[in-house]
């Protein structure tokens, strides 16, 4: 988005989490070790904002308290937070999250990405766009858009 269009002109910045050490545990491809939040937190950190050079994780967009999983059902569930209640890109920021972990996870992972309840004016329209299977792949199938969420979780 071009500078003068930004619609949160100068966003809040918060301090990132540190790196996580990992054990030899869990390099041991013969152990099993169960999905946790950091795990899944660390996979969508890194997600670049559509409008500003940060990441969602500076931008406090999303948070490892957010992020719950279920192993015994296979499911992830994701809250994010925009930056400002009538934030345009939610639902961009959504698709971004939701790929970068359907991309990620094994495919027996439900994906639920939401927006944290009372952040946003349209939080109920974006959650049911999200929670959509048909407009989720419908979206993905627009080469326009792929190509921002790619720009989005390319690291």
């Amino acid at each position: 988005m071009c500078a003068d269009r930004l619609e949160n002109v100068n966003p809040k910045l918060f301090q990132k989490c540190f790196e996580r050490d990992i054990t030899p545990e869990e390099e041991d491809d013969n152990i099993v070790d169960e999905f946790d939040s950091r795990e899944i937190f660390d996979l969508i950190r890194s997600i670049n904002d559509p409008e500003h050079p940060l990441t969602l994780e500076e931008l406090n967009v999303v948070e490892q308290k957010l992020v719950e999983v279920n192993n015994e059902n296979n499911e992830v569930r994701i809250h994010f937070t925009p930056t400002i209640p009538h934030c345009s890109m939610a639902t961009l920021i959504g698709l971004s999250i939701r790929v970068k972990l359907l991309r990620s996870l094994p495919a027996r992972f439900k994906v639920l990405v939401e927006i944290t309840p009372g952040t946003h004016q349209s939080e109920a329209a974006v959650n049911k766009q999200l929670a959509d299977k048909e407009r989720v792949a419908a979206a993905l199938e627009n080469k326009n858009l792929i190509g921002v969420i790619n720009q989005c979780i390319s690291v």
